[in-house]
Order: structure tokens, then C-alpha cells, then sequence
């Protein structure tokens, strides 16, 4: 190959890739990020959704965990991540009687005062406790080491010297575990959310335990916050700190193949562009990365989420009379107990739209109103954030439009549940994104929010150290959610693509 354009090229444009562009450049690279879109950021933006209301809503990703401090302080971003005093809602009705699981983010008398109204033995309290807390000490012995190269599942799990907690987070079905330490429909299905979002499975397959982990293992405390300013702060401040270290955005630079050779990588771009660099970072999804280098597409379960996003005059009453403005502060799940999951699992695996959906949402302008403009703050609207569970892609084949209205009605018939009015009433705007639109517009495979399959967070024992970036080549890196340890608003996939390359000293 003739000498290299830049070092380093990476391909798509959104929060993984600028993180590892800002680490190559900080170390003295020349980078260049070809962007297919006409703006950066992939599934970080906010955007204007509703043209009449100026409101600008995280269109796709809305909440962070999994972010680490340490990429923050490192790149000098100017992000802030807002904590909310509310975990989660849940509504229920039983007997005759409206009420609801209030779970505050630190455990106090209010969520005590819930959990003996739901269950005056005090069993599901004590074990919720016992429960979260064995989680949160293997959350703070793992965290540390997302940044690092790849533990094997031996190293890890003695480093993490929790055996019986390793157990029945690595080893067991997760649904076996929920049902162990709860007996309570409703609050196994607050506990099992976690395990099923973005992710079609039961409770009682593997895969949902991984993404358990993902969900409750942030910075070592698995708190979901609300970022400041809506997720296209992040993409603002990543897009200032990669232009002042030089590096090269190129927008509406669509990449049609990437190849390589033992003295570097070669990009091809749609206008008939020829990019050479020492190395090639990904920060498209594998299955695109294996279209575009001509290879088979590894297998992956599809999406299998709606998302909802709508702008509303004033909050909902609620039938349970909770103040909505602590209902709705932290996650408000309805319709998402133990049983109805797995009964609405099945019915889609056999390619039936859920008549009640399952739905978490949040309001993100109840802990940060600074998306809405001040006219729209004083007139009372707020947002709401919906995402609607086990809606996997294949429901949406046959006529995409039609079954994104039956899931529509769906969703809103489940939140109306527990309502004193309809939303429907009290909405100004509303978009609605099936697994397909999210496909073809940020091209995330059959919709998969974490590119593809969730992997546990080490090796196995015998197989080669890594970054969990490589790929067969040598020169091709994946610095995306599809990474091991990659999959939501992390920025760990670009920080260990980038530092993987710089290990290689760009030979």
C-alpha cells in the first residue's frame, strides 16, 4: 500500500467513534471519521422532533449508566448526568383498590411504606434489600475493570470473589433467581425488566442475565441518570473535543467497502473516494462491518423495542392519586409483572403484537426541563419517553406502517390502564420509532439497540488476550456497541478500540 492517508479511519460517526477518535487524537494520530448521515452522533442525537414546539428530545438513546466517569475527566467533556430521587413506579391494581410500587433511588421511608402496602409481610422488602445489595458490591468489583483489557471468566470471577452472587448472575438463568428471592408477581417483573430490555428473550435464557448485568453494573453503581441538556450534549461536547485535536469529520461520506493488507487498510466511499490508513476502527454494527468487507453477517437476535417519544401539554392523573410529578420522575413501568412478560414473549416468538405491551418510560424534563424552551416550561408541557417491550422486528415485516398503529394503540391502551384520562387527551406531539424505522434511519441492524448480541464482559479461559475489538484481520477494529462489553451510552467500545491500536504503536 502507498503511504497512509492518516492513521486511522473510522467509520460512523456516533458517540463510540468519537470517543475513540478523541483518544487517538489526545495521543498524536491522525484520524478521520467518515459519517454516512449529514449530521454526527448516530443514536445520540437530540433532535427537533416536532417542528411546531421547540423541544428537542434524545430521539433514540435517552439515559446513562454505563458511561464511565473516568472517559469524562480524560476527554474534558463538559457533560453532567443528572441524578433522579426517583428509581421507579409501578401501577397495580388489586382487589377493587389503584396503587403502585414507588422504589426511591436510595431506600427510605416511602419506599418501605410502599413495599408493606403491597406486601405487609415484609418479605419482598427485606429480599429486594438482600437482593440489590449482594448486586451492588458485584457491580463495584466489576466496573473497574471495563476499561482494561479483557479479564478471562476465571480471572474475573476471582477477582471478583463473590461466589454465590457470580452464580446466580453468570451461571443461572436470571429468571430462576427473580423468582427465588421474590414471590411477588409484580415486583419480580420491576426486578426482571432490567433483563429484557432491547433484548428478546425469556427470562429463563441466558442472554437476559447479560443484559441484567449491563443494566446494573455503571461506574459500579448501575444508577441511570438523566443527561443535561439531552443526549446531544454528549455528541456537542465529543464533536468539540475531536475537531480541537485535530481530527477530520467528514459528513454525507457513506462507505461502501473496506479492505486491508499486511502494510495497511483501504476505505472505499460512495462518491469513488480511496482512503488508505494504518488502521480501520468500526463504529457500524458487525453485520454491516461483514457486508462491507464482503463476509458472511455473524447471527444476532433482531430489535425488539418500540420507541415512543411525546411531547405532552400537562402530566396525567393517575387512578392510584400519586402526584404524577413523582410517578413519572424516575422509570414507570405498566403492564411489566413476571408473568405477563413471559406470556407476551411467547405470543410475539410466535408473531403476535402484544394486545397490553409492556412499557418502561420516563419524563425527562421533571429532572431537566432545559430541553424545552422557556415559553413551553412556563405553559406546564413535559416529555414522555416510551419503550415498548418484546415488539422484535419480524411483527413489523409484513406492513411496517399498519403495525406500527396496532402497536401504538397497543402501547397507549397499556398506559391508559392506569390513568384517569386518556393520554390521549393531553398529547402535542408524538413520533413513534418500530424496530425497521430504527434500522433505516441510524442503520442498527433489524433494529438492535446494541448492534447484537450482549457478550458477558470477559473471555473465556484459553483464548488469546484482547481489547474485545479485534477482529480475524489484524487491521480492523470495532470501536461500536458490537464490541464485547460495547451496547448502550457507554463510550468503553471507542476508549478500548482506541487504546487496542495504540498497544500496536501503528506499525
Amino acid at each position: 500500500m502507498h503511504e497512509p492517508d492518516c492513521d486511522v479511519v473510522i467509520v460512523g460517526g456516533g458517540h463510540n467513534g468519537l470517543v475513540a477518535a478523541a483518544y487517538l487524537a489526545k495521543a498524536g494520530k491522525s484520524v478521520r471519521i467518515l459519517e454516512a448521515n449529514s449530521e454526527i452522533g448516530g443514536a445520540t442525537t437530540s433532535v427537533r422532533a416536532f417542528p411546531d414546539f421547540d423541544a428537542h428530545l434524545s430521539r433514540y438513546s435517552y439515559l446513562v449508566s454505563l458511561l464511565p466517569d473516568a472517559i469524562i475527566e480524560d476527554l474534558g467533556l463538559d457533560f453532567e448526568c443528572i441524578s433522579r430521587d426517583v428509581s421507579s413506579y409501578t401501577p397495580y391494581r388489586r382487589n377493587g383498590v389503584e396503587d403502585g410500587l414507588l422504589v426511591s433511588r436510595l431506600w427510605d421511608k416511602a419506599t418501605e411504606e410502599s413495599f408493606r402496602k403491597l406486601d405487609p409481610s415484609g418479605r419482598e422488602a427485606a429480599s429486594w434489600q438482600e437482593f440489590y445489595g449482594l448486586i451492588a458490591e458485584f457491580a463495584q468489583r466489576i466496573a473497574p475493570t471495563l476499561l482494561r483489557p479483557l479479564m478471562t471468566r476465571s480471572e474475573l470471577r476471582d477477582l471478583v470473589g463473590l461466589p454465590d452472587t457470580w452464580e446466580f448472575m453468570i451461571e443461572k438463568p436470571i429468571g430462576e433467581v427473580i423468582q427465588r428471592y421474590f414471590n411477588d408477581d409484580l415486583v419480580q417483573g420491576v426486578v426482571l425488566t432490567d433483563a429484557l430490555i432491547g433484548t428478546f428473550a425469556s427470562a429463563f435464557d441466558l442472554q437476559a442475565n447479560i443484559c441484567f448485568l449491563y443494566h446494573l453494573m455503571g461506574n459500579g453503581t448501575g444508577e441511570w441518570k438523566v443527561p443535561k441538556g439531552g443526549m446531544g450534549k454528549l455528541v456537542s461536547e465529543l464533536e468539540r473535543v475531536v475537531r480541537e485535536a485535530g481530527v477530520s469529520i467528514e459528513l454525507n461520506s457513506r462507505v461502501t467497502s473496506i479492505s486491508s493488507n499486511a502494510s495497511g487498510a483501504q476505505v472505499k466511499t460512495s462518491a469513488g473516494e480511496e482512503i488508505k490508513a494504518k488502521y480501520v476502527l468500526s463504529n457500524v454494527a458487525p453485520q454491516t462491518l461483514a457486508k462491507l468487507r464482503g463476509l458472511p453477517a455473524p447471527e444476532s437476535l433482531e430489535g425488539s423495542q418500540m420507541k415512543i417519544n411525546i411531547l405532552l401539554k400537562q402530566l396525567p392523573v393517575l387512578k392510584s392519586g400519586i402526584d404524577p410529578h413523582i410517578a413519572f420522575a424516575g422509570t414507570f413501568h405498566a403492564n411489566e409483572s413476571f408473568a405477563q412478560f413471559e406470556s407476551v414473549f411467547a405470543s410475539a416468538k410466535n408473531g403476535e403484537m402484544p394486545h397490553v405491551m409492556p412499557l418502561e418510560m420516563y419524563c425527562h424534563t421533571l429532572t431537566d426541563p432545559s430541553i424545552l424552551s422557556q415559553e413551553l416550561q412556563d405553559k406546564g408541557f413535559q416529555t414522555l419517553t416510551l419503550f415498548g417491550l418484546h415488539t422484535p422486528a419480524k411483527l413489523f415485516d409484513s406492513d411496517n406502517d399498519a403495525a406500527r398503529e396496532v402497536g401504538l394503540q397497543s402501547a397507549l391502551a397499556s398506559l391508559n390502564e392506569y390513568l384517569v384520562e386518556p393520554i390521549e387527551d393531553l398529547i402535542a406531539g408524538i413520533e413513534v420509532k418500530t424496530p425497521l424505522d430504527i434500522e433505516a434511519a441510524i442503520g442498527l441492524p433489524r433494529g438492535n439497540i446494541f448492534h447484537r448480541d450482549l457478550h458477558f464482559p470477559f473471555r473465556e479461559d484459553g483464548t488469546e488476550p484482547s481489547w474485545g475489538v479485534e477482529t480475524d484481520d489484524p487491521r480492523i477494529f470495532i470501536c461500536g456497541a458490537g464490541a464485547i462489553r460495547g451496547g448502550g451510552v457507554s463510550g468503553i467500545p471507542g476508549h478500548n478500540a482506541a487504546m487496542a491500536v495504540l498497544s500496536k504503536q501503528l506499525d
